[in-house]
């Protein structure tokens, strides 16, 4: 059964069955996936929720839906919460690492200007704001395919320096080609909580950007003996998060 992204507060009504007026991105995926009167689907709210949805009438702008089996579905949701600090980087590579980020199950993406960014946002207020709801859209679409139920945050570009230093994660960890100490060693040495990595652009961290990093709290790591791509490094880490922490909990 296929899952919409439907926004609102209709995961609090205690009206059953309740019927809704969807919005226009709604009515929109459902004609592009030929969803039928009478036919039904999933939907979630983006928090925690999920329902099953019956579709009564569709238009080109609006329909209305009948929504039962509200529930709060979290199960493939982590038990530990993993933040990104992502380097912008240039071309569609921040729409692919978003997206790939979603899937494997980030919380939370900070897009950084870096030292060595090729793509520079904060000096043009109205280009970051629209990037910003284009990334948040490609989460929204990332959600829905891989069935995540809480779709993660997607912060505004920030200030590198202001970004390693508000995190409250408890882990936090800069990857670097440079570094001597591997990732997956200090995972296994580690109880499973909540974790905070920082991804360099396309050109790395500068030095001194990992010092900051380092006076902020952050281990500096390397991911192995090849330099990945930015859009490669971060879904790496991820992915060998979930692989070692997994494992000590099996």
């Amino acid at each position: 059964m296929p899952q919409f992204y439907l926004a609102g507060d209709w995961a609090q009504s205690d009206q059953a069955p309740l019927i809704y007026d969807i919005n226009t991105d709604l009515a929109h995926h459902l004609r592009v996936r030929r969803i039928n009167d009478s036919e039904s689907f999933a939907i979630f709210d983006g928090k925690g929720h999920t329902a099953k949805a019956r579709l009564l009438s569709l238009s080109k702008q609006t329909g209305k839906i009948e929504i039962t089996h509200i529930m709060t579905d979290l199960h493939r949701e982590s038990p530990y919460r993993i933040e990104l600090i992502q380097g912008l980087a240039g071309g569609d590579k921040m729409d692919w690492i978003i997206e790939k980020a979603v899937e494997t199950g980030v919380a939370k993406i900070i897009p950084v200007e870096c030292e060595r960014s090729v793509l520079r946002l904060q000096s043009d207020q109205k280009r970051s704001e629209k990037r910003l709801a284009h990334w948040c859209a490609i989460a929204e679409a990332a959600c829905e395919q891989c069935d995540r139920t809480i779709i993660p945050q997607i912060g505004g570009v920030q200030d590198y320096k202001n970004a390693i230093g508000v995190t409250n994660a408890k882990i936090k960890v800069l990857l670097s080609p440079n570094a001597n100490d591997s990732f997956e060693q200090f995972l296994y040495q580690q109880t499973p909580e909540d974790i905070c990595i920082a991804i360099g652009p396309e050109g790395g961290h500068s030095p001194n950007e990992e010092a900051l990093a380092q006076q902020a709290g952050f281990q500096i790591l390397s991911l192995g003996p090849r330099t990945l791509r930015t859009e490669t490094a971060g879904i790496v880490a991820i992915t060998a998060i979930h692989t070692v922490w997994n494992l000590k909990r099996a």
